[in-house]
């Protein structure tokens, strides 16, 4: 059953996706979920996607491909997602990781989106896999082994290379345009100030320690007092 709801879902919605959305069937079908598991760190500061995960910023997205829209239970929506209605096709998936605000207008959700079709498609790939019963996207049959190449860098977008680089990225550009990080000149303490004031005042979801040590080594050398890395134009 769930098969032939994912072959009606992937025809729906057709004026709701955004360019390049016609070949998202083949995207899907070629998608790596093991790879949109590591992009979906991008959201996982507002959501968990594990069977009963709990909600934080936003709801958890257990099921969420092929479920209505707006109707986690104990999630409080904004009026425009709730007003959106219909269900989470993976067309509407594709356009609204693109640009969520673009396409729920009036919505809550502040990150500004995933640019790359793969990492959407990799990351639908992945919230698919977080199902009892996931829909069949790809062939029946297994794909041939991919052909090893080589690894595509990261794109931390304004904010330079290094250790640290990536979880600095992942913990702050769900909210904020990295141009917002790479601003700042502040101390290693004047960043951690930052990062507490932002869970207790601004409801950011807690960062593990560990991780917050890497993040703010990363910070402290490339964006402290000096900003040798602010850029000028």
């Amino acid at each position: 059953m769930r098969i032939v709801i994912a072959a009606a879902l992937l025809l729906a919605c057709a004026a709701a996706a955004p360019a390049g959305a016609a070949d998202l069937e083949a995207r899907l079908a070629a998608a790596d979920p093991v790879r949109g598991k590591k992009v979906f760190r991008k959201c996982a500061a507002c959501h968990t996607a594990g069977k009963g995960g709990r909600k934080k910023i936003g709801p958890n997205l257990w099921g969420i491909v092929g479920a209505p829209v707006g109707a986690r239970t104990g999630f409080r929506y904004s009026k425009a997602m709730t007003a959106f209605g219909g269900s989470w096709t993976p067309e509407r998936l594709d356009a609204y990781l693109t640009r969520p605000r673009a396409l729920v207008k009036g919505g809550s959700m502040s990150f500004a989106g995933l640019k790359r079709e793969r990492d959407r498609a990799d990351v639908i790939a992945f919230l698919n896999g977080m199902d009892d019963s996931p829909a069949a996207f790809g062939p029946v049959t297994p794909a041939a082994p991919a052909v090893s190449g080589p690894v595509e860098p990261e794109d931390f977008g304004q904010m330079v290379s290094g250790p640290g680089a990536s979880e600095t990225f992942d913990a702050c550009t769900p909210c904020h345009s990295e141009r917002i990080v790479v601003q700042q000149g502040l101390t290693r303490e004047q960043w951690d100030e930052l990062m507490v004031w932002m869970v207790e005042e601004q409801e950011m979801e807690p960062i593990e320690e560990g991780v917050l040590t890497v993040i703010l080594d990363y910070l402290a050398e490339h964006y402290g007092p000096d900003r040798p890395n602010f850029p000028h134009n």
